[in-house]
Order: C-alpha cells, then structure tokens, then sequence
C-alpha cells in the first residue's frame, strides 16, 4: 500500500489548485479518497472524532447487497435453465447469471458516475461516494432485459433531475434508484410491467432459437388467479422470476442484519413498513370474499415483488426518509400500508412498492415537520402549566 500512498502523493502537485491539470483536481480528489484514507484529520476538543464517513457507510450497503446480489445471479442462471430444459451445474447458473447482469452494472457505474465527475467538475465540488450504492442497487431492480440505452437514459434522468438538480448527494427528495425504474415504469411501460419477467433467451432448445421470453411473475399470477403461483417458502427462499435482487427474502434479511447491527439502516423503518403492510393486509383479508386478490394471506405479500428490497435498502435511505423518530414509524408504516393498497386496487400496477416509496418521500419532510411541531406544542404547553 505504501507504494500507492508514494505515487498518490507524487501526483498531487500536478492535479492541486496552480497545477498543470489543477482543473481536474475534483476528480483526483474523488480516486485519492477511494484509495485511501485522507492523511487530514481534525484536531481540537470541539470536534467529534469518529471513523466513519460516507465511503465507509456506502461500502457497508454494498456489503450488504452481495447476498441479494450473489443468489440473484445463480436465480437468472436457474431461471434460464428450467425454460429451455438445460441440465446446468450450479456454476454454470452462476456464470450465465454474471453474463447477463454485467454490461447492467457497467452501464449503470459508467453512465451515472460519469455525469457525478462532470458536475464536480464544473461546481469544484469533491465527488461524493454516494454513487456507489445507487449504481448498484438499479441493476438489481430492472428487468435483466432491459435495453443498455433505456437503462442508460434512465441512470442520466435519475442522477441529474433526481439528484444534481437538487444539489448532489445528501440534498435529493427521491431515492435516485427508485426514480430511474420510475423513469423506464412510465417512458418505456412495455420494458416493465410488473407482470412479467424475462426468464430465458439466446438459448437453443428444440433446434429452435429463441431471441427471449417471459415468464409470469407470482404477484400477477396470484392477482390474476392463476392456478400453480409459489408458496410462501418458495417466495422466501427466492427460486422465482422476478428482478435479479428483489426474490430471495432471506438473502435480503441477511442484508438487514448486517445494516442494522452496524447502525447504518433504521430498523424502525424496516419494521414499521412490514407492520403496515400486515395491517391492510389482515384488514382485506377479513372484508374479501374467498378466492379474490384481497384474500390472499397478508404475510405473503412481505415476500413477493419487490416489497423485502425496498424496505431494507431504499425506505431506509437516510437522505430521502424522515430523519425523526416518530416520523421513521409514521413514514415506514405508510410506506408498508400504501404498498399492498396499490397492489390490491391498482391492477395497472400490481408491484405497488416503488410507487409507495416514491410518495412517502415526498411526504417524508411533511411527516417530520408535524411530528417536530406537535413536540414544540408539547414543550410550550409544559412551559405555560409551570
């Protein structure tokens, strides 16, 4: 390491502020704090020294997606082998998988942290790690499909009107991953229904070749009353269509532990939006009539869509949620109780959960706005009975 450290500190002077290449110092700047650790340190009794900062919280969030991230390659894989009947080793699943999510990754990193470099550049900002996460996480909830230049489109709108326009990482309303699905949701509908999921293509079967199909996912099957839709252990375990990170349930609690045993996720949040989505759903299933969607037994719908991702890695994103909290289990709730209403009375759009998440963001500095006032009242009436 000591080496890097020498040629990092070679190459300071040209990329520093009166150096030849001065104007790209934001960028040296963002590999110089990726490498290593900045050599400056704060000093005196008035600040609070603590190790952690924002590369190190987002490295910990990465961390915590490999699980979802490692059983969804093999899931593609599988997925791809039980369409064409091929008898693939675990490995190869593996492999196929890895194929086909990483021209999604390479995209997501390029395209988004390209446009991040380009507006420190021209701010003189540093770059923030910020990124690191949020590409990641938009990979993990596309269709595998996806076209490279939808998805491209999709990265640019959510960095730069999700994000920059608002003043870059730390100051964005909306959780800038849920905006990019929002962005191909409405701008490309056909790309990702909700109700359909590619699960082969490229494949030769039959001595036919077959460009891709898709495969029903289990929350339109059972909405749809389709005989054959998975049980619960099969939606817990994850071994079904859907988006690559979003199926394995207990690869996604995985995840949850490490996030809140480290502090870096509310489990507040977490907690409050399963407990929302449990009170609609009992509610719906004790008013629904036997055989409809509304009967559907409520502790499903935790381990279908995309509900498990999107309470553990984005309601909990700490820039676009409520930050008090009483207002984390007022926000979290909502989130949970608003998820399965979309799913039960919104058949355009059976998923709900990026469309519930999207609102409570909105909603979230209104939350904590009220949740603030109602403590001053509080405090005043206090003040006025001494």
């Amino acid at each position: 390491m000591n080496w890097i450290l020498k040629t990092i500190d070679k190459m300071k002077p040209t990329f520093s502020k009166g150096g030849k290449l001065g104007w790209l110092h934001s960028t040296f700047d963002a590999f110089e704090t990726f490498a290593a650790v900045p050599a400056t340190t704060t000093s005196g009794r008035v600040h609070i020294k603590d190790a952690v900062d924002i590369k190190r919280v987002m490295i910990v969030v990465v961390m915590a997606l490999m699980p979802a991230f490692c059983f969804g390659m093999w899931n593609t894989g599988d997925q791809h082998s039980m369409a064409f009947g091929l008898q693939w080793g675990f490995w190869m699943k593996v492999w196929y998988g890895f194929y086909r999510i990483l021209p999604l990754i390479l995209v997501s990193y390029i395209v988004g942290l390209g446009i991040e470099f380009a507006f420190a550049q021209v701010r003189g900002h540093e770059v923030n790690e910020g990124y690191l996460v949020t590409g990641f996480i938009i990979p993990l909830i596309m269709p595998i499909d996806v076209p490279l230049w939808v998805l491209a489109l999709a990265v640019a709108f959510a960095v730069i009107f999700g994000k920059e326009i608002f003043g870059g990482t730390g100051m964005n309303i909306w959780n800038p991953a849920l905006l990019a699905r929002a962005f191909v949701f409405f701008a490309y509908p056909s790309t990702i229904t909700g109700d359909s999921v590619w699960v082969g293509g490229l494949g030769k079967h039959a001595d036919q070749i077959i460009d891709g199909f898709s495969g029903a996912t289990p929350l339109a099957q059972v909405a749809d009353g389709v005989s054959g839709a998975p049980d619960f252990l099969q939606m817990f375990i994850g071994n079904i269509p859907g988006s690559v990170g979003e199926t394995s349930t207990i690869a996604i609690l995985l995840g949850a532990i490490l996030l809140i045993w480290t502090g870096v996720a509310s489990w507040k949040v977490m907690v409050s939006c399963v407990a929302g989505a449990l009170a609609v759903g009992f509610l719906a299933n004790g008013l629904a009539e036997p055989g409809t969607f509304a009967a559907y037994p409520a502790v499903n719908h935790l381990v279908m869509g995309g509900f498990a991702f999107g309470a553990v890695f984005m309601a909990t994103d700490p820039v676009s949620s409520a930050q008090t909290e009483t207002g984390k289990w007022i926000y979290g709730f909502l989130i949970g109780a608003m998820c399965v209403i979309l799913r039960l009375f919104n058949p355009g759009y059976r998923e709900g959960m990026m469309l519930a998440i999207l609102l409570m963001n909105t909603m979230a500095p209104l939350i904590d706005w009220c949740v603030v006032r109602k403590n001053i009242r509080r405090r005043e009436k206090r003040a006025v009975a001494k």
